[in-house]
């Protein structure tokens, strides 16, 4: 286990209550969790669970069978008619959403004899997983239990009513629920069910609390509880009738003798071990630690151009404790694992043409395989619809993902003529990274996921059909998203030709396939594929295809995919490229100052050895008042929309700052933020099965110790230079360069 800064870095504390749910603190166990929120007299616990998603009709939805228009729409889009291409890439036009992820229940806690309120602290322990209500008058600690799949609460108030409730904000009226509480022999439950409408899905959600203690049934929902008390809550989804609440009261009462702290030390056996391999500090002062988060938070924005190391620090680590809280049988959605109301942004779904990724950026480096074991159980689950998906949309072998998911299913038939993600091509590819990256990182075989590579080249063989005069590939049609390049009236029409996202997916894809299969017959295939287009700016262009104009105000910067995650163009091995890649960084706006626009900004700066540009990025977050006080992440400046793109992919953009790899070589300091002139750094493992053990850096120098499970040859490279080194197995090696030489 990796050792760190002080534990104190390791919590958030806030000295006021939440009033709404967006301030409320997260546990979680990567398939249930919680929200804990309100006055310490009035409480409330939210209780989500990642499966928890609204039918509408969508769980049986098909993509549409378009192979036979191919032709015909490859011959609409090179003769310049994109707008008629893109209708009939919508299929029947109607723009069909996923299942919107909801909250389950809310347990309510309610203080029968309140007093005043005197030395209250909330607290959210990192390491632990518990979030802590206390004052001078009681006690209430939560948390979710990795080990035993329980949300579990240990109340010590004095005299309380506890009840429960699935009357959250803007619950469909469609959906009927019924609250109870009753006793079974000597135990006593509280109990919600949520019955859906009939649209094609799931037939309801429950959720069952047992409650030890002395607890007296007052009412058709309530419990009295005087004393402390235990309780545990299950959920559950059937698929259809009946109910299986015997079988959630047998799970509770499986666990009717155990005391909170020996479910507490289950869980921390696994939540702990993961949450600790990687640490950061950066200097700051003991006091500042102990601040509350919510002077952390004013401090950042009083100075919203000046990165405040407190918060950023203390960002690292919070991050880093979501991520893992929510991933488990899934990755994180767009909002983690966490919601309060039923009304989430975007469906709350997996959005896998950017934000998901950028979600999983720092899983690999973070050493938190059980993130990518989540993210391999989503993939793993839909991967035969994604081969659908390629043979009744273009009649192809291998894989094409859609641009967004529920989780229930894989299909693609999120389309519209303004979003044809029909034409999306590079998913399968984009999706699959995280898992060759842990590959890289750990030396773990493939598996399963070197047949997925193989399958998606496999679809870019049967797709890449057409070619120039050259013989060069034509990639059509193209879809560089969420964009397009300008009609002749100045709007933009999607579908395309030779997205750079494509040219760069399609090649990496067939190199990455001769690799794991010692086989390259694609080599001919790849050695046609376009080449990157350099435009009249000097800019890498979103399309290497004469006369597209893009939109340069754009949120997504889909073009410099070869940048980050590939980095097949960086400042060292191809300085030209790399120069273009960071001019069109620049000339990109930031058309709504969105979460995850700002972040991969600042991923692909980082990248390209730019310190600078990635601080300015990031400021865009920290300066614009985007973190509830739980650390959770907005989407927008001002608070606007909770979600998770930030507050999972800050961890990624410190590392990257730090350091970089790639099998043979380690960068050190590549892109160091200005503003934090030393610090320390553990545990971050490379690829090519390295580990830096501790990185610490000071004005003028850099040292790391390294280590790795199998003996290897390395080059170290930093900005005070570089060196070959020779790694022993297991085996720990100091490098150290300029002034720590």
């Amino acid at each position: 286990m990796t050792a760190g800064p002080p534990g104190s870095v390791h919590r958030i504390v806030d000295t006021a209550p939440a009033t709404r749910w967006e301030d409320a603190f997260l546990s979680g166990n990567g398939e249930a969790g919680i929200m804990v929120y309100g006055h310490p007299h009035a409480e409330r616990i939210i209780v989500n669970h990642h499966r928890f998603v609204l039918p509408n009709g969508t769980r049986d939805a098909r993509p549409p069978e378009l192979a036979a228009l191919l032709p015909h729409i490859r011959e609409l889009i090179l003769a310049g008619r994109r707008a008629q291409a893109s209708r009939l890439l919508a299929g029947d036009g109607v723009l069909r959403w996923t299942q919107s992820f909801h909250p389950g229940l809310a347990l309510t806690i309610d203080t029968l004899d309140p007093g005043p309120v005197y030395d209250y602290r909330r607290r959210t322990e990192f390491g632990t997983g518990e979030v802590v209500v206390r004052w001078a008058g009681g006690r209430r600690r939560s948390f979710v239990s990795r080990a035993d799949a329980l949300v579990v609460t240990h109340v010590d108030t004095g005299a309380c009513e506890v009840g429960v409730t699935g009357e959250l904000p803007g619950r469909p009226e469609s959906v009927r629920y019924t609250a109870a509480a009753y006793r079974r022999g000597d135990l006593v439950f509280l109990r919600v069910r949520g019955r859906y409408p009939d649209a094609g899905g799931a037939y309801g959600f429950e959720g069952l609390t047992l409650l030890r203690g002395d607890v007296q049934v007052v009412g058709d929902d309530r419990v009295v509880v005087r004393g402390p008390a235990l309780l545990t809550t299950v959920l559950d989804r059937p698929d259809r009738p009946p109910w299986r609440t015997g079988d959630l009261e047998e799970r509770l009462a499986a666990h009717a003798d155990d005391y909170y702290d020996t479910l507490l030390a289950r869980h921390v056996a696994l939540h702990g071990r993961a949450y600790r391999r990687v640490s950061l500090d950066l200097g700051v002062p003991a006091a500042r630690r102990e601040l509350p988060v919510g002077e952390l938070l004013a401090a950042q924005k009083a100075a919203p151009g000046t990165i405040q190391p407190a918060l950023l620090e203390r960002l690292f680590h919070a991050g880093r404790y979501l991520l893992l809280s929510s991933s488990g049988v899934l990755p994180p959605r767009l909002t983690g694992l966490w919601l309060g109301s039923w009304d989430a942004a975007w469906a709350g779904d997996f959005t896998t043409d950017a934000n998901l990724n950028l979600q999983l950026a720092g899983a690999n480096a973070c050493a938190l395989p059980e993130v990518t074991a989540a993210h391999a159980n989503l993939v793993r689950s839909q991967v035969d619809d994604w081969r659908r998906n390629a043979q009744a949309i273009y009649g192809a072998r291998g894989l094409l993902a859609p641009s967004r998911t529920d989780g229930e299913h894989g299909h693609l038939f999120h389309l519209h003529e303004d979003w044809p993600f029909a034409a999306w091509l590079p998913g399968a590819h984009w999706l699959l990274h995280p898992l060759y990256e842990h590959h890289l990182v750990t030396g773990a075989p493939l598996g399963e996921v070197a047949g997925w590579l193989v399958e998606v080249a496999d679809f870019f063989a049967d797709f890449l059909t057409v070619t120039d005069d050259t013989g060069t590939v034509v990639i059509v049609p193209s879809y560089s998203a969420e964009t397009g390049p300008r009609d002749e009236r100045g709007r933009p029409v999607h579908v395309a030709v030779n997205a750079t996202m494509d040219i760069a997916a399609a090649g990496h894809a067939l190199r990455t396939a001769a690799e794991v299969t010692g086989s390259d017959r694609w080599a001919g295939l790849r050695e046609r594929l376009p080449a990157y287009r350099v435009d009249e700016r000097g800019a890498l262009a979103e399309w290497a295809w004469p006369g597209y104009r893009g939109d340069d105000d754009h949120r997504h910067v889909s073009h410099l995919y070869p940048v980050w995650p590939l980095d097949e163009i960086n400042p060292h091995d191809t300085p030209e490229l790399a120069a273009a890649a960071h001019r069109a960084l620049v000339l990109r706006g930031d058309e709504n100052l969105s979460a995850h626009g700002s972040l991969h900004r600042a991923l692909v700066a980082a990248r390209l050895h730019d310190g600078a540009l990635t601080a300015g990025n990031l400021l865009k977050i920290l300066g614009n008042d985007m973190f509830f006080r739980s650390l959770m992440s907005a989407h927008n400046p001002g608070l606007v929309t909770y979600n998770a793109d930030a507050a999972h992919a800050l961890p990624a953009v410190l590392i990257e700052s730090l350091v970089q790899s790639r099998p043979g070589l380690l960068r050190l300091l590549p892109a160091v933020l200005p503003g934090l002139p030393d610090g320390v750094l553990r545990g971050v493992a490379c690829r090519g099965r390295v580990t830096v053990e501790e990185l610490s850096w000071s004005d003028g120098g850099v040292r790391a110790r390294l280590v790795s499970p199998v003996a290897q040859r390395l080059t170290v490279r930093s900005p005070y230079g570089e060196r070959d080194v020779h790694l022993l197995a297991a085996t720990p090696l100091e490098v150290a360069f300029g002034a720590r030489a």
